[in-house]
């Protein structure tokens, strides 16, 4: 037994080395089924199942994917603008108090029509100075020509004849100053030359056909010749002023159709052109895009715009916008992956989306996909993805 009792330590150590070589091997085989396990886990496809009466509940509608002509576009936003021609500011230029009522923003005015009457000593001074400058003038001319006669015949004295002359020219020269006076603040000097009447009044008249935007006076106001007192915008000639970002500009050249919309309208079913695309960002770095109107109709200068321009047209997978979901910052489609016994099973499936235009958004889909032998679901797709994430936290 001696010999056996000593070979004993060596027996035990190798049986050790042994059991633990056992150990290291089984291992690695339970961690590579416990990962399986999990990967399984993650890369289960999101899915839920509709009985019949949960599917027309939902009002879900299902359709194809399909291939259409998207364009490349460049989104703008901006508002409808009148022309620099169309735009008119009204103000007093001697300034005064208003005697008339004034008038309400939107009312339509015509061209040379009076806005607004004021009154001012000054105008008072004006025409007493206008009516002496023509007396003065008439006895002027009668003087030059006896003048002129006595001068021609040697009788008067050349410094004579100068000095009327002279006095000749200055009046003159004053009434026609005087009569540019007074047309700047709406007194006519033929009719006050032909009644002789001065008044303490001069009116305001509108410089173009078109409608009040702002109307800053009342009865009894002074208002100095800085003061706006009327803007008039006329809506005959309008334009789209949109802003597109500087990286956009390099595409964006005169001639090109922008599609838009209004604010409170989803379909982009009004149309313009490009005519002049500035040279120049402002602090917001941003270029304004000015664009004729094909047509005006139901426009007024002021409404806001969304625009698309089209730069190019490519044949792309698209879905109805509708039927593109997003969950935890991913997009994805629904689609129905099989009926049987009444119900309806339905799969998430994660896309990159693309261009979005008139409705359609083109998407990317996994290559596991094939477009044609899919249904997406197009309308409601949310009630879908709502009913996944409620069957996940009950799990």
């Amino acid at each position: 037994m001696r010999p056996l009792i000593k070979y004993l330590p060596l027996i035990c150590a190798t049986m050790a080395v042994v059991s633990c070589n056992d150990k290291k091997q089984e291992k690695p085989a339970e961690l590579e089924e416990s990962q399986q396990a999990v990967a399984n886990t993650e890369g289960a496809a999101k899915t839920i199942t509709f009985t019949q009466d949960q599917y027309k509940l939902s009002d879900i509608q299902t359709g194809a994917i399909e291939s259409r002509n998207l364009s490349s576009v460049i989104k703008m936003t901006g508002a409808v603008d009148a022309e620099p021609g169309s735009v008119a500011t009204v103000s007093a230029p001697l300034g005064g108090y208003v005697k008339t009522a004034g008038l309400l923003p939107g009312q339509q005015v015509r061209q040379g029509q009076q806005l607004a009457t004021l009154e001012n000593s000054e105008f008072i001074t004006m025409q007493q100075e206008y009516l002496e400058g023509i007396g003065r003038l008439e006895y002027l001319e009668q003087e030059f020509r006896r003048q002129k006669v006595l001068r021609d015949e040697d009788i008067n004295a050349a410094k004579t004849f100068q000095q009327v002359s002279s006095e000749l020219k200055i009046i003159k020269a004053k009434i026609s100053g005087l009569e540019q006076q007074m047309a700047l603040v709406g007194i006519s000097s033929s009719a006050l030359k032909k009644s002789g009447n001065i008044s303490r009044t001069a009116s305001l008249y509108a410089p173009i056909s078109g409608f009040i935007k702002a109307s800053n006076v009342n009865r009894g106001k002074y208002v100095a010749p800085t003061d706006v007192l009327f803007e008039i915008v006329g809506t005959n000639d309008l334009h789209l002023a949109l802003n597109a970002f500087e990286k956009d500009m390099a595409n964006i050249r005169p001639g090109q159709t922008v599609k838009f919309s209004l604010a409170n309208e989803s379909r982009y079913d009004r149309t313009a052109k490009v005519y002049l695309v500035g040279q120049a960002t402002d602090n917001g770095k941003v270029i304004p895009v000015h664009c004729h109107l094909d047509k005006q109709s139901g426009l007024l200068p002021g409404m806001y715009v969304k625009a698309l321009l089209e730069t190019g047209k490519e044949e792309k997978t698209a879905v109805p916008t509708d039927a593109i979901v997003q969950l935890e910052g991913a997009d994805y489609i629904i689609i129905q992956t099989g009926m049987e016994k009444g119900a309806y099973a339905f799969k998430l499936v994660q896309v990159s989306k693309g261009v979005e235009q008139a409705g359609y958004t083109a998407i990317e889909l996994p290559s596991s996909i094939t477009p044609s032998q899919v249904k997406v679901v197009t309308k409601n797709a949310y009630t879908i993805l709502s009913a996944i994430k409620n069957a996940e936290e009950e799990e």
